[in-house]
């Protein structure tokens, strides 16, 4: 079954609304995931989801030059892909050589969407995912959001958009923007369903995109609190589906582009397996009175030392 796109508001390519994700931490070695994207196109993914963090670019791009040279994408633009600014890059000056890095690692000439990844900066020199109190800094959002609107201007993206950000982020961005982000992709799952800053979007025309349908697990994260939850259970257990179904459909059913990670050939299945059948109304409503927490803190990005002080500074109404 086709998977349902959408188009953003700057009228690209229209956006498959499941996604592979890529993020692995620990980080995969190259091959594996190169094999597996290069599978999960093979069973019909058309949307892949990347960043710079990640250390999975040059794998994405290196799956998307064999299934061009092999034919199994008659064209570039049968995929849409995204990737992410990182926060090293966070400064005016450094978004075009970052997007740049970024498009060489994909073998690409152009991305679909490319996303500044936390509102946040930090010194450009050092090891990406390990950064010290005394590094972070405030971002400046009027100036990044001007060389990211550049980047679309000159054609390197097709489109630009946020992560991580709360709605008053996004307000202070939309103060000076001449060009509003297309998307906010943040965590979103039924423990941590985002209903205000979701609204928020819609009404702004703001793409909701979801990572971590299925909550998440490891350093920075709570516990496996989504797969683990009994009204999950309950509801998948009636419904003859995996827990991972009923979290990806109810995303699904919100309205939201769904990206979740799996390497694993049967869970890539599975979730595409989504698209053919609904929640009842008293799933749903039952999902909706399961009590809230966010798993992504990100506490790291909180110091006394930079510019977010407390993890209510850095996350606003999305905590």
């Amino acid at each position: 079954m086709a998977v349902p796109q959408i188009t953003l508001r700057s009228g690209s390519t229209p956006m498959p609304r499941v996604g592979l994700g890529t993020a692995s931490f620990p980080l995969s070695d190259t091959e594996s995931t190169r094999a597996a994207v290069l599978r999960a196109i093979e069973l019909g993914y058309r949307h892949l989801d990347t960043a710079a963090l990640y250390g999975s670019e040059e794998a994405v791009g290196q799956a998307v030059a064999e299934a061009l040279s092999t034919g199994l994408i008659a064209s570039r633009d049968e995929l849409f892909i995204t990737s992410k600014l990182w926060i090293r890059d966070a400064q005016a000056h450094l978004v075009l050589p970052a997007l740049q890095r970024t498009l060489k690692n994909l073998q690409l000439e152009y991305l679909n969407l490319y996303l500044i990844h936390f509102p946040i900066s930090a010194k450009p020199q050092g090891h990406p995912a390990i950064i010290t109190e005394d590094e972070l800094m405030p971002i400046d959002l009027t100036s990044v959001w001007r060389a990211m609107e550049e980047c679309q201007r000159m054609g390197l993206t097709k489109s630009i958009g946020v992560s991580n950000f709360s709605s008053k982020k996004i307000e202070t961005l939309l103060a000076t923007a001449e060009i509003p982000p297309a998307a906010n992709q943040v965590e979103v799952n039924p423990l941590w369903q985002q209903k205000k800053l979701r609204e928020f979007c819609v009404a702004k025309g703001i793409q909701f995109c979801a990572f971590s349908p299925l909550g998440g697990k490891g350093t920075g994260w709570g516990k496996d609190w989504v797969m683990e939850c009994d009204v999950l259970h309950e509801i998948a257990k009636a419904k003859g589906k995996s827990v991972a179904q009923i979290c990806l459909r109810w995303v699904f059913e919100q309205g939201d582009v769904v990206i979740v990670k799996t390497f694993k050939e049967n869970e890539m299945l599975e979730n595409l397996d989504i698209l053919n059948w609904e929640l009842t109304e008293e799933e749903r409503d039952k999902i909706s009175r399961i009590p809230q927490r966010k798993s992504l803190q990100a506490l790291e990005l909180v110091s006394e030392k930079g510019p977010y002080k407390s993890s209510e500074e850095l996350w606003d109404d999305c905590i």
